[in-house]
This record gives C-alpha cells, structure tokens and sequence, in this order.
C-alpha cells in the first residue's frame, strides 16, 4: 500500500510539472510595458517555489516508500537545528522574493504617470464601470453627489448648468484608450469594493469607498479586451465587466469625438 502511495505522489507531481511545463491554462499575451515586470517575477517565484514543492513531494514519496510494514512505533522529540534551518531558508526565500518584485509594484504605485498620459475617471458601482474623459479643456467638472442618478445617465453627478469645466467631459460605458501612450486611471466605487482587472495589461488593482487610487500603464497593442471585478460585491457580480479598446492615436480621438458627440 506504501509504495502505490508513493507512485501516486510521484505521478501526480509529475503531471503537474507538465502542466506547468507546456503551459496549459497559461496567461493571455501582455499587452503593457508593467507585464513584463510581472511575468518576470511570476515566472521566478514559480521556479523558486516549484523547485521546492518537487523536491518535497519526492522526498515524502520516498519515505512513504520505505515505511516499514511493521515494528513498533518510536516517538522523535524533533531536531531543533532542522527547523530553526529551513524556517530560516523560507523566509529568506519569500522576502527575497518580496523584495525582487517590489520593484515592479513601485514603478505603478510610487512613481507618477507621466506628463502626457491620458487621465480618465474609472467609477465602479454595483454592478458596472464607468469612465469619464475631461474633454477638451483637459479639466473635470466637480462631482456634486446629490447629482448623481443612474436613471437619468448622470452617473458622475454633473452640473453643466453651473459648472463650466463640466460642459464638455465626455463620459462612456467603454474604456478607450491610444496605444503606445502613457494612461493614468483614477479608479473610484460609488458602494462597496470592487476591482478593475485586465488579464493581458497584468493590473488588477481592488477600487475602495471613499479613495480615488491612481494606476498608470502603457498599452503596447491595440484590440478588444475584457475588464472584470474580482471582489465578490453582489448578486450581480458575476456579470460586472466593461469593454476595453487600446486603438491608435488618430482612432482614439476619432472615437472620443463621436462619443462626445453622443453626450
């Protein structure tokens, strides 16, 4: 019975090293400068932690292997030197790795979006995204909550009436956005936690009540991807995503003037 067990490990661990070898499930293609960042330091933490789930499951493999088939049990007191060593070699390992990824971490959330990146307003709510563009005076109208009525499509609480810098903020259920162009978003929730999420762009960033959380990104190919909420907010939550469209510079702004237009 020890030793069908201890193929079994063997097999199953085998199998997954092959799963993970020929990268079935894998990631989507990146489509942001911060992606490569990630999937370094995914593809390092999965050596490092891969090497050592193999090495452990091997070794209990082995000892299952050769258990004894009888004899009297023995009681072991523990090695105190074993496990103060292999407490030390995982956390040096896990901060390690901690500290190799804090480098890509930083450069979205210590360092600022460029000068020229486009800033768009990301408000979640149950259960939809939406995002308003300042227009051309590049400035947002003040947000007035008593103002805000899905019903009526004001989902930014805008006054135009009294607000100037409100007049020509566009305001959308896609995220457009130019490729090769820095973007800055301003992610808000109207309610409970949500999340914005892009597999390709390798961001997912949680959206909190009463926080405005900057991220900023580069996208580096153009097409149609999928936004999604990854926090659980609701009945509705598993239909909460948006449409994304990274275009070229001259469509970008042919898109936002038509959805100006629409306003």
């Amino acid at each position: 019975m020890g030793k069908l067990l201890a193929f079994t490990m063997v097999a199953a661990t085998v199998a997954t090293v092959v799963l993970f070898w020929r990268r079935v499930w894998w990631f989507p293609p990146n489509i942001s400068t911060v992606g490569a960042g990630v999937d370094g330091d995914f593809r390092l933490t999965l050596w490092v932690t891969g090497i050592l789930f193999v090495a452990a499951q091997l070794i209990l493999a082995y000892c299952i292997g050769r258990r004894p088939k009888a004899g009297r049990a023995r009681y072991l007191t523990g090695n105190l030197r074993m496990e103060v060593a292999w407490t030390v070699v995982a956390a040096v390992t896990f901060i390690g790795l901690a500290l190799h990824s804090y480098r890509t971490w930083a450069r979205m959330y210590f360092i600022g979006a460029p000068p020229n990146a486009v800033k768009i307003q990301v408000e979640a709510e149950q259960f939809a995204y939406w995002f308003r563009y300042p227009g051309p005076d590049g400035v947002f109208g003040p947000m007035h909550l008593r103002l805000i009525n899905d019903a009526t499509g004001n989902y930014f609480g805008l006054d135009p009436a009294r607000d100037p810098a409100s007049r020509d903020d566009i305001v959308t259920a896609t995220l457009g956005i130019p490729v090769d162009r820095p973007v800055e978003l301003l992610l808000m929730s109207r309610d409970v936690i949500h999340s914005f999420y892009v597999p390709q762009l390798r961001i997912q960033q949680d959206i909190v009540p009463g926080m405005v959380i900057p991220i900023h990104f580069t996208a580096t190919r153009t097409g149609n991807y999928q936004i999604v909420c990854t926090q659980l907010c609701g009945l509705g939550h598993y239909a909460m995503r948006a449409s994304l469209k990274v275009m070229t510079e001259a469509n970008f702004k042919q898109w936002l003037a038509r959805q100006a237009a629409e306003q």
